[in-house]
């Protein structure tokens, strides 16, 4: 492990800061105009505000959060790594038996007073820290052994877990992180084949032993076979974004939300955004994540360590593989998972978490090599 000079070199990256920020802020307005007509049923017309006032709620929890966590030296989670494998679990197993169903078949989320939580959100952190701080190892890394069999039995666990949960989206996100962290942290190209194999097994199993799954994957491959069953959801993202052409039809003027497309502020907001706004300035949404994804790595090429290198990577391709995979769905280049678009999508737990994290990167920031 290369060795942690804990002397501050760098100011930190408020260009990334600012760049998540913007993003967060622009969810804000996103989902005050996608959310509109489905808060007026919930509150009897009374208010057309009720998402944005509880999003602005998360928001500033998440703020906290942030300054929280950009405050820590990033070696507390370092040294706190090898705890990181039983709280992941924990959590993880904790809507199995404790969890309550909230808009699915498979309960997700637990119950803390007045307030819920989804534990898989916090589970992707924790487990970019331990997998960090046990891959930084390189000795142990760089070897066909049983260190990089336990990685494989690590990873099936936890993709156990999201199969019971339901949860493949959330499953596909996970392994989407750790096999990067493991490409990243210097293996050799035959386990390299192996985590890539193993990745895909796990992703074929998850949709073989759901039928809703299957349906799903037969109607990504063929979108007009059921258009009022299996392929009703993709049809009007289609239809939404489709319909924006270049320009959009205007802040606040989608036809979709008005109860056609599920989901429309949560997983499906991308589809609105791209109706109102048009494909040209949607654009601006998509380099803006471009522009985090590019701040973020270049965190993790000028880390002073390992560690910090292998979290900024896990952390970074959280951001982008989660919007990959949104977006891709609301575009019909992969089959719909059901996860939330970072930092725009409505929902508390993902938002705290996103920021939370973000705040470790802008950490991590302050301690990179000049270049």
């Amino acid at each position: 492990m290369n060795r942690i000079n804990s002397n501050r070199k760098s100011k930190p990256d408020y260009l990334l800061a600012l760049a998540i920020f913007a993003l967060t802020m622009f969810g804000l307005i996103a989902i005050f105009s996608v959310s509109k007509y489905y808060s007026m049923q919930i509150t009897d017309n009374a208010t057309d505000k009720y998402y944005l006032i509880k999003q602005i709620q998360w928001v500033v929890i998440g703020l906290v959060f942030w300054f929280i966590t950009q405050s820590i030296d990033y070696k507390y989670w370092q040294k706190n790594s090898k705890y990181m494998l039983f709280i992941t679990i924990i959590l993880l197993l904790l809507p199995v038996f404790f969890g309550h169903k909230e808009g699915s078949s498979a309960a997700r989320w637990v119950g803390v007073g007045i307030f819920s939580f989804q534990p898989s959100e916090l589970a992707k952190l924790t487990m970019i820290f331990y997998l960090a701080g046990w891959l930084s190892n390189k000795q142990e890394v760089n070897q066909i052994n049983r260190s990089s069999l336990f990685f494989f039995i690590f990873v099936a666990v936890i993709a156990l877990i999201m199969l019971i949960q339901k949860d493949l989206g959330t499953l596909a996100v996970i392994v989407g992180i750790a096999g990067t962290m493991f490409i990243m942290s210097g293996v050799s190209i035959v386990q390299v084949f192996a985590a890539g194999g193993l990745s895909a097994f796990l992703l074929w199993l998850a949709i073989k032993i759901e039928p809703y799954r299957m349906s799903r994957f037969t109607t990504f491959l063929n979108p007009e076979q059921d258009l009022l069953g299996s392929g009703y959801h993709i049809r009007n993202a289609l239809i939404a974004i489709g319909s924006g052409g270049l320009w959009g039809l205007g802040f606040g003027q989608s036809k979709q939300k008005y109860l056609y497309l599920p989901e429309a502020h949560t997983d499906s907001i991308f589809a609105i955004i791209a109706e109102e706004l048009g494909f040209l300035r949607t654009s601006v949404v998509l380099l803006l994540i471009c522009f985090i994804a590019w701040r973020g790595y270049l965190i993790a090429k000028r880390a002073p360590d390992s560690f910090s290198r292998l979290v900024a990577v896990g952390i970074t391709t959280w951001f982008i593989w989660q919007s990959f995979i949104n977006i891709g769905a609301m575009l019909s280049i992969l089959p719909l998972t059901g996860v939330p678009l970072p930092f725009i999508s409505y929902g508390g737990t993902s938002l705290i978490i996103l920021l939370a994290s973000s705040g470790i990167l802008i950490n991590i920031s302050k301690y990179c090599q000049k270049k």
